[in-house]
């Protein structure tokens, strides 16, 4: 209910699971984002890409067409254009893999951010939306590699994706220590692979990291409450 005492239409959010294991961490992560949207009152369309079978190689039929950004494409793109439409906020769960999202991701990104949806018209069809990306890191919080890792993922998903489509707002949420064997790199640039973090520890390293995850997305609708 808005603050005139008018109900609103509830708020939707589609998270989006980028992982091929159900089990995972990241799988996990995105079942609290959603426990989260969900006390907050947003309806939550929950799309698992490996779950619900989304293939991320594109076909033919979901090629842009620079000439007729009418183009139908496949009827599986369509319904996920649609999801994407449906929603007011979207967010990502995903592993980091060389710097950047995996390939899961990044080809539902090619083959439903399509021309003629997510870009190519003077009034973006996404315009107004808002993006989320929560990224997991196998490197040690402390490597100097996160910085340049943020920036990176910046720069390709929110400038080079998001903004691009027209979304109001993107941000990254970066998550190293997202491994029980931590990365890092020496002072002479060699990988270094920590010993697994075990017993209490392993609690405490997984329980700040739900802590920072939910951070993140707490702050992210906070922001989102502000009127622009």
């Amino acid at each position: 209910m808005s603050h005139d005492g008018i109900d609103q239409p509830a708020r939707t959010a589609l998270v989006v699971v980028a992982h091929h294991r159900s089990d995972s961490l990241t799988a996990h992560l995105a079942a609290r984002t959603v426990a989260r949207l969900e006390s907050d009152g947003y309806r939550v369309d929950l799309l698992d890409l490996r779950a619900e079978g989304f293939d991320p190689r594109m076909i033919e039929a979901d090629q842009p067409d620079w000439g007729n950004r009418e183009k139908l494409y496949s009827p599986e793109v369509h319904q996920h254009m649609d999801r994407i439409l449906a929603a007011d906020v979207v967010i990502a769960v995903f592993p980091v893999y060389w710097a950047s999202v995996p390939a899961l991701l990044k080809g539902w990104i090619d083959r439903v951010w399509n021309y003629g949806f997510a870009y190519g018209r003077s009034k973006p069809r996404l315009a107004g939306k808002r993006m989320l990306w929560l990224g997991l890191a196998g490197m040690a919080a402390g490597d100097p590699l996160v910085d340049f890792l943020q920036q990176s993922l910046e720069g390709q998903l929110n400038m080079g994706i998001a903004y691009y489509c027209g979304f109001s707002h993107s941000s990254v949420g970066l998550l190293p220590d997202a491994e029980e064997r931590r990365q890092r790199l020496d002072a002479d640039g060699q990988l270094l692979i920590d010993p697994a973090t075990v017993g209490a520890e392993r609690v405490a390293q997984y329980a700040d990291l739900e802590r920072r995850a939910d951070e993140f997305v707490t702050n992210f609708l906070a922001a989102e409450a502000v009127p622009a």
